[in-house]
């Protein structure tokens, strides 16, 4: 019988995602982490949801911040997920050179994303090493209706042609 621990990444690498940052903000910091762990929940009220590891700075910064901004990363901005993804805390301000605005919750939003959804933070459930964190949506949009998605499968970038 094969162990299904050593099975589940190999396995759920089988299955192509769509690629995110999920932006947060406290008083005293701005802050991403690259996602495709991303759903929608329910169109009535709308709400999303993400996972993130217990062992994160997000994690406790989701919680801390009670809301997160969701931005939908086009094939163009492989760059902003690598960032997102651990190459900021080798950086001083990991925003310094990426333009944002702000809406209803306060959380940085990427400009020139393909999409974004602004949410407060509505439930939060305990899922193994991960908490999945259910947002109500208070603000979106589609910025680039032309742009191709960044997609992840097996492990690698791509996008839909």
């Amino acid at each position: 019988m094969t162990d299904i621990s050593e099975q589940f990444r190999p396995v759920l690498g089988q299955f192509a995602t769509g690629v995110t940052v999920v932006t947060v903000s406290t008083p005293d910091l701005d802050y991403g982490m690259t996602v495709n762990a991303f759903s929608s929940v329910s169109l009535s009220p709308p709400l999303v949801q993400f996972c993130a590891d217990l062992e994160t700075r997000t994690h406790d910064l989701v919680a801390e911040a009670e809301h997160y901004a969701v931005n939908v990363l086009s094939a163009d901005q492989e760059w902003l997920s690598n960032r997102f993804a651990g190459q900021q805390e080798e950086l001083d301000d990991p925003f310094e050179d990426v333009e944002t605005f702000r809406s209803e919750t306060g959380a940085p939003i990427i400009a020139d994303t393909l999409a974004y959804l602004d949410c407060e933070l509505d439930s939060a459930y305990a899922g193994g090493d991960h908490t999945i964190y259910v947002g109500r949506v208070v603000d979106l949009a589609v910025q680039d209706p032309e742009a191709a998605p960044l997609t992840f499968f097996r492990g690698e970038y791509g996008t839909i042609e």
